[in-house]
């Protein structure tokens, strides 16, 4: 049982987009942007600004240098990234579920996908955005609703751990307290933003679900 509700205003456009638990993982061809620091765990005002940084500096990398080709892949587990082209001495990393707080396509450049992820509590600056740009807007929503997927999935999984039916989510957001989070403690929510770019941008920014 997924916590939360989801806002699937996109209409009929949607249907190709969505993504059940039973069809993860799904792998996504990808370039990763980059990252940046975050100044919170959830909202897209707390992406914004670091993607539009990250996309500045794509754009004006040197005639040699060009953005990671890497496949993506979202399972229950959460997000695995393999770097395909060029070489790189580490070409594969993971965002384990519990450790993503937030996903969104971006309003802007809505071939961007961004997702929040919380480090160690020690750590100087504990919240990273993670920037990937798709081939098309499609699989930028696509990718949106697998990640969806899998925080319905690890809702679940926290309730069966915790004995606990409620659900603790906003209108477009799942949501979950996580019993043995030891990587992100203070962390009680994961969200993630299903309207469009469209919705968003119209004026529904304030409403979006927050810690």
């Amino acid at each position: 049982m997924a916590s939360g509700n989801t806002d699937n205003a996109g209409g009929s456009a949607d249907l190709d987009s969505q993504v059940d638990v039973g069809d993860l993982p799904i792998t996504f061809k990808v370039k990763y942007i980059g990252s940046e620091v975050a100044r919170g765990l959830w909202g897209i005002r707390y992406t914004r600004r670091p993607v539009d940084k990250m996309v500045g500096v794509a754009k004006n990398l040197p005639a040699n240098k060009v953005l990671p080709n890497c496949e993506l892949k979202v399972s229950t587990d959460g997000v695995q990234l393999e770097i395909i082209s060029p070489k790189a001495s580490i070409n594969n990393w993971s965002y384990p579920i519990d450790t993503i707080s937030y996903g969104v396509q971006d309003l802007v450049y809505t071939r961007v996908f961004a997702m929040i992820v919380a480090k160690d509590d020690s750590n100087p600056h504990p919240f990273e955005v993670h920037a990937f740009v798709c081939d098309s807007r499609a699989m930028a929503r696509r990718l949106t609703f697998a990640l969806s997927a899998a925080f319905q999935d690890y809702s679940r999984r926290v309730k069966e751990f915790s004995g606990d039916g409620d659900g603790d989510g906003g209108t477009r957001a799942g949501s979950a307290s996580s019993p043995s989070d030891t990587i992100t403690p203070t962390r009680q929510k994961f969200a993630i933003d299903l309207r469009t770019p469209e919705e968003i941008q119209a004026g529904e920014l304030e409403q979006e679900t927050e810690a």
